[in-house]
Parts: C-alpha cells; sequence; structure tokens
C-alpha cells in the first residue's frame, strides 16, 4: 500500500496545526503550536433519492483509494473553447403573434361634417337618420338606382308620345276638377309616395303644408304653359335644376308619376278614364324629361348645392339683417338673382333670397333678410345666425336680370328687402354700365328707420350723376325721421310705392325691375302698364314661391 502523507491545514492567523486523517499513522509533534481538527465522517457518495448500495456491491476495505492530483489555487483558470461549428446554428422558425380581431368597421363621416353649425345634407345625415333611413357599417348607403323604383305602366311606349291638342285639353280639365280638393288631393298624393317608398321621406322638411300648397301651384304653372314650348321649357328647366339640392335623382320620377297618376284617379271625378291618364301620363313624361335634361347637363359644370359660412353678421333693424357668407367654392351669379337658402336649424325647408350685391372679386355673398312672423328661416338667420355658422345654398335663379351695354334708360322699384337686389343691379351698373343710361330708384318703405339702405344709395348717385333715388314712405309717421344710420330723411315722398311712381310718369320706352312684397309687385306691374312701360320691359322675381314638389 503506498505511504500516505499528511495534510496541512492553517487554521489561524499565522499559524498551522497538524492533525491525523482517520486511519494513518499521527504526525510528529514539534514545530508551531498547532490544535487538532475533528473532521467529520465522510458523506455519502450516493444521492439521496438513490437507493442504498448494497454490502455485496461495495468495494473490498484493502483496494487501493484513488487519489487526485494537487491543485495549485494560484493557477489561472481557463475557459473552455468549444470547437467551430461546422455547420451554422439551426434557427428556430417565428411563430407568428396572433392577430387580434379587426375592430368593427364604422361608418365613414367627413371631417367637415362635425363643424359645429354645418348643415350637409344627402346620404347618411342626420335629418336622413332621424326618418329611419340607416347606413350599413362601414359605407354610405347608395342612390337607390332606378331599377329599384316601379317601372312605369304596361302601355309605357303610348304614353312616351307627345302632347296633341286633346292631350292638353284632357289635363287641363283633370287638374280644374281637383282644384277645389287640392288639399286632399296633395296630401293623398304625398301620403302615397311616403308609404311605398320611405326613403324619399328624408328629402323633406318636417312640416310638409308649404310644400303641398308648391306642388299644386307648381302643376297650375306648368300646365298653364303647356301649349307654349318655349316658356314651358324656361319653367321646368329651373324646376330640374333646383330639384338637385334635394337629391333627386333620374328614377325618383318614376316613382312621382304613379303616386300622381292614381291621385288623380281618385279626386279627378267623372272625368277621369283611359284617355285622360294616357294624356296625363305623356304630359307627365314630357315634363319629366324636360327637368332630368336640365338636371344632367347642369351637372356638368356645378355641384347641387353649395356650403356657405357666415362670416359677417350685421343687424340694419331691429328685424332685418344683412348676412354676408364665403361659399366653399365659386359660386356663378347675375345681379338681380336670387338663391335658396337653408339653415342648420331648420333641416330640408328653404327659402329664397336676393343678392344684396354684385359679383365680387372676393367670391363672398350678401343677403338682406328681415324676420317674419312665424318665419322659420328668416327667424333663424336673423336672431339665431352668427360668423362661423355654415347654410347650405342652391344655385342662383331668377330672371330679373339686366343687359347693361345696350338698352333704354332703367326704372328701379324696391320695397323693403326688396331693395336687396336694386342695390346689386346698380352696384352692376356702376361696374358695366353704358355711358348715358340712366337709372331711377324708387325706395319704399313703411317708417323712416327701414330705409336702411338709403345712405348707401344716396353715396353712389353723389359719386355717379345718372342715378337718382327717391325715398318713399307708405307708413304713417314723420317724413323726417332719424335713418337707421343716423342721418335725415328729410325730402321723402308719401304713399304707396306703385301709386308714387304712377304719379312721375309716364315711364315709355323705360325698362323696369320690381322687388319686393308680392303685393307691391302685383300692384306695381299694373301701374307700370298703364303708365307706357311694355310687357315684356317689367321683370320681377316669380310672385309666390313657385319651389319643388
Amino acid at each position: 500500500m503506498r505511504s500516505r502523507g499528511t495534510v496541512l491545514v492553517r487554521t489561524g492567523h499565522g499559524s498551522a496545526g497538524v492533525t491525523s486523517v482517520p486511519g494513518l499513522p499521527a504526525a510528529a509533534p514539534g514545530g508551531r503550536r498547532s490544535r487538532e481538527l475533528t473532521v467529520r465522517p465522510p458523506m455519502p457518495l450516493d444521492p439521496p433519492d438513490r437507493p442504498p448500495v448494497s454490502p455485496a456491491s461495495a468495494a473490498p476495505a484493502d483496494a487501493p483509494t484513488a487519489v487526485l492530483p494537487p491543485v495549485s489555487l494560484l493557477e489561472p483558470v481557463r475557459p473552455v473553447i468549444p470547437a467551430r461549428p461546422v455547420q451554422p446554428p439551426a434557427v428556430p422558425v417565428p411563430v407568428p403573434a396572433p392577430v387580434p380581431a379587426p375592430a368593427p368597421a364604422t361608418a365613414f363621416r367627413p371631417l367637415f361634417v362635425d363643424v359645429p353649425g354645418l348643415n350637409r345634407a344627402g346620404p347618411g345625415d342626420r335629418w336622413s337618420e332621424a326618418w329611419g333611413v340607416r347606413t350599413p357599417a362601414g359605407r354610405l348607403p347608395a342612390a337607390p338606382p332606378a331599377a329599384a323604383l316601379p317601372a312605369a305602366g304596361p302601355d309605357r311606349a303610348a304614353g312616351d308620345q307627345p302632347l296633341t291638342t286633346r292631350d292638353v285639353e284632357l289635363v287641363r280639365a283633370g287638374l280644374a276638377a281637383v282644384e277645389p280638393v287640392a288639399d286632399r288631393a296633395t296630401a293623398h298624393f304625398y301620403a302615397l309616395l311616403f308609404l311605398r317608398h320611405p326613403e324619399l321621406r328624408s328629402f323633406f322638411p318636417a312640416a310638409m303644408d308649404v310644400h303641398r300648397d308648391r306642388l299644386f301651384r307648381t302643376l297650375l304653372a306648368v300646365v298653364r304653359e303647356i301649349d307654349q314650348p318655349v316658356a314651358l321649357r324656361a319653367t321646368l328647366a329651373g324646376l330640374g335644376r333646383s330639384h338637385r339640392r334635394y337629391g333627386t335623382l333620374t328614377g325618383h320620377y318614376v316613382a312621382v308619376e304613379e303616386c300622381l297618376v292614381q291621385t288623380l284617379a281618385r279626386y279627378a271625378g267623372g272625368g277621369w278614364g283611359a284617355e285622360a291618364e294616357q294624356a296625363w301620363r305623356r304630359a307627365y313624361r314630357m315634363i319629366s324629361s324636360a327637368m332630368i335634361e336640365a338636371a344632367e347637363e347642369d351637372a356638368r359644370t356645378s355641384p347641387p348645392w353649395w356650403q356657405g359660412e357666415i362670416v359677417r353678421h350685421e343687424r340694419r333693424t331691429r328685424d332685418v339683417a344683412a348676412i354676408t357668407v364665403r361659399p366653399d367654392q365659386a359660386y356663378p351669379f347675375r345681379a338681380g338673382q336670387y338663391a335658396a337658402l337653408e339653415t342648420p336649424w331648420w333641416p330640408r325647408v328653404w327659402r329664397h333670397y336676393s343678392f344684396a350685391a354684385a359679383p365680387r372679386p372676393d367670391g363672398l355673398l350678401t343677403f338682406h333678410v328681415k324676420a317674419v312672423q312665424a318665419g322659420w328661416v328668416s327667424n333663424a338667420l336673423v336672431h339665431r345666425a352668427a360668423p362661423g355658422d355654415v347654410l347650405r345654398l342652391g344655385p342662383a335663379a331668377g330672371s330679373m336680370t339686366v343687359d347693361h351695354a345696350a338698352g333704354p334708360d332703367l326704372l328701379c322699384l324696391g320695397g323693403g328687402t326688396g331693395i336687396a337686389p336694386i342695390r346689386a343691379l346698380v352696384e352692376e351698373a356702376v361696374e358695366h354700365g353704358t355711358p348715358g343710361r340712366r337709372v331711377e330708384v324708387f325706395y319704399g318703405a313703411r317708417r323712416a328707420e327701414d330705409l336702411y339702405e338709403l345712405d348707401g344709395l344716396r353715396e353712389l348717385a353723389a359719386h355717379h350723376p345718372w342715378l337718382t333715388v327717391s325715398p318713399v314712405l307708405s307708413g304713417s309717421g314723420p317724413a323726417g325721421g332719424p335713418l337707421p344710420g343716423g342721418g335725415s330723411a328729410g325730402g321723402l315722398l308719401t304713399g304707396e310705392l306703385p301709386e308714387v311712381v304712377g304719379r312721375f310718369g309716364p315711364w315709355t320706352g323705360r325698362e323696369a325691375v320690381l322687388s319686393g312684397p308680392p303685393a307691391m309687385v302685383r300692384q306695381g306691374v299694373g301701374v307700370l302698364l298703364r303708365t307706357g312701360v311694355p310687357a315684356e320691359r317689367i321683370r320681377h322675381d316669380p310672385v309666390g314661391d313657385p319651389a319643388a314638389w
């Protein structure tokens, strides 16, 4: 057996003790003082979870014990460097992260829709939703195609033939039979239309009384001109263009035809029959074709409506406001014309207002609005509207325009806010008028404070000798009262405006324009005819509002 040496163990500061390992001879005493350490018995070599080694398999007692070579504690430990790999390490296949389920799509809403005071109209707007016209998620509703609406009757080909003299007689006779019960007939017509085509209800305002009245008056106006092709085409072209602001499509005319024919069959009395029905169908298809053609022609060059932001709101009197609007794109018009306005507070309720200024380089539009009793739109525009509110404008309409390059002297009658288009015509004459052409303006009101535009007109007259301005007061009160601008109202003429104009006649050879309350316009036309103005030289806006159906 190899001899076993001793192990020197340092046990303290500066000292070393020697002890003997069990089973070895004791070390010789001597040297430094040492102390004996108690060495614990060796720990078992098997882990605790392994079964104990049986005595039979244990090594014999006299078997040599393997001794590990001594290891220097000061020798540095070198890291083990693995061999260079022959192949690149395997890259694990990336596992794609779970994709979250897409959020439910929401309906697209243009940013401009959320501007306070905006009055956008069309598919998906608040008014359509209020009447139950729902929008599928993620898209706006498509316009109803013509095929989705009812087709015409089986005798369509017969209805497409041109009108005859007999057809005109039957159409006028049928309308005359319906006139005594016009209120019930128009109510029945709209009830049929909305019952069979509820998607069309959102095209109209909540209160339908005005529209029912306009429907019959429009029918009367069209039938009156049905044997005058030139005048009829002009009337129908204006109606077709104005219908675009309601969102009217070509297919909607078919639905209107069927409901109109059934209404006439119910209320036209004993004169209704197959011959009368064919006459009405031919008349209606001629009317609708002209309107559709005008609408399609207008769609090539202009939108159905404009958005206009109010940039200035001036109270000229206690119930009159001058409103300046900036349209969202170029707005073509002529002095003397008018436009239909819709406010954010009364959806689908349109009112006509004349332009109070000629076209200007900055593109701004000015209107004069008077708040009338029970006037929804006018009271909202005068007492509620403010800069920043957005209105909706229909296209310019009206034939009260003047050719300033040539023509006779001009006579203008303006009553109340009817002075607005007169002021625009005067401005246009200042810019484009022919030298030597005289313009005479009679400006009427009931009270001196209502002549809010008199100072501006007098200022223009002071710079242009061809312009004459004569104020007229028709109400009671002193003729020399103060004006809204602080000026003097001296020199006023008194009496009803048409009568005063008649006293200054004759007006032979003049061209005349009238604007104001319907009663004043009717009376003024009669006075001008009696004082020598030919009928073809008298221009005024339509008396009454032949608006859309």
